[in-house]
């Protein structure tokens, strides 16, 4: 039997020892993960609060829809719409979206751009004259209607250049809407060198008709007075350049005309004329024709848009007056000359006196 005696220390428990400093530990753990979670708690809000997390929507169907619809449910979705570009079409309206990328389906973050394509409609106008145009200008008139160049042939054609247009298809002045593939038949052009006949000696309308079955150019026709003695008026006195000569295919040839006995010549006339197409819906046939002393001919021929205006420079010999129609009915004539009347001596009477003058108007 162990006897203890009063003097004797209790027993140590360590656990109650180091108590307080577990007690420490735990209350500084849990005052640390508060702390963490408050200042995660206050980082999230202050992101959300300048970058909010995007939210996703899916992307209606806006094919079919009026651009103003879309861009209405674009808003009402949080999503960006932009008209990238406009096509014509014959099988949505004007100012309906055609297609869409994103597609419909698709999901996307709030604000993703959604880009569309929207219908311009049909836009049918009469097509445009190009005959007698190279290829080139042809090219950017195309450009300028959006219309397309379907394919090209060539011809030979003595009076049009070689890369000229000789016809097309669609017609002009039919109806073509943007878009539509246009033909063009093509010159090979004339022949290298045209040999030039001899129209000395015979009456002006006959040198006429024959350069234009030679396919030779005439250019200036000078009327010319020779005296009592001259030969016939309207005859062919002399040309430029001579017969036989080989000439370019569109090298014009100059007649020199006798204006017939007992003349004295005409005035010419350098006159700058203008002509305005009466206000249309289309284009409209016009023409130009001048009538002189010398014959008549055309210095507009094709077609021209309503309101559009023509220049030009005229030389005319003698009366002259010009006179312009629209689809070949007259619309007005204007005299742009008129010639003087003139006195010639009369035949001188048996005895020798001098004879009186008399008045003759051309």
């Amino acid at each position: 039997m162990q006897l203890e005696s009063a003097d004797a220390a209790p027993a140590v428990r360590p656990r109650r020892r180091f108590a307080p400093l577990l007690d420490r530990d735990w209350m500084f753990a849990l005052a640390l993960a508060f702390a963490v979670g408050v200042l995660v708690w206050f980082g999230r809000s202050i992101k959300e609060f300048f970058a909010p997390t995007a939210a996703t929507v899916y992307v209606p169907a806006f094919t079919g829809q009026t651009n103003a619809d879309v861009h209405t449910e674009c808003g009402r979705l949080r999503l960006r719409c932009v008209v990238i570009a406009t096509q014509p079409s014959d099988r949505y309206p004007k100012d309906v979206v055609m297609s869409q990328q994103p597609a419909s389906g698709v999901r996307v973050r709030e604000g993703r751009q959604i880009s569309l394509v929207v219908s311009s409609g049909v836009v049918i106008f009469p097509m445009p004259d190009l005959r007698f145009e190279s290829l080139r200008n042809a090219g950017l008139d195309l450009n300028h209607f959006k219309l397309q160049l379907d394919k090209t042939t060539y011809v030979p054609d003595d009076n049009v250049p070689r890369d000229h247009v000789v016809a097309q298809d669609p017609a002009p002045l039919s109806s073509v809407r943007q878009g539509s593939k246009v033909s063009f038949t093509l010159s090979k052009g004339p022949p290298a060198g045209v040999k030039v006949p001899n129209y000395t000696g015979m009456p002006i309308d006959a040198a006429r008709a024959q350069a234009q079955r030679d396919r030779v150019h005439l250019g200036q026709i000078v009327w010319t007075p020779f005296g009592p003695g001259g030969p016939p008026r309207g005859i062919v006195v002399r040309q430029s350049p001579g017969p036989g000569a080989t000439i370019d295919p569109f090298e014009e040839v100059s007649l020199q005309v006798s204006a017939g006995p007992g003349e004295y010549g005409y005035l010419i006339r350098q006159v700058h004329a203008s002509a305005t197409v009466p206000p249309r819906d289309d284009a409209a046939h016009v023409r130009i024709e001048i009538r002189d002393d010398t014959g008549t001919w055309n210095v507009y021929d094709g077609f021209a848009q309503g309101g559009q205006k023509l220049d030009f420079n005229v030389t005319a010999v003698g009366d002259a007056e010009i006179e312009t129609y629209i689809n070949n009915e007259l619309l007005n004539q204007t005299v742009i000359g008129r010639e003087p009347a003139r006195w010639i001596p009369a035949e001188p009477p048996a005895g020798g006196d001098k004879p009186s003058p008399k008045p003759k108007s051309t």
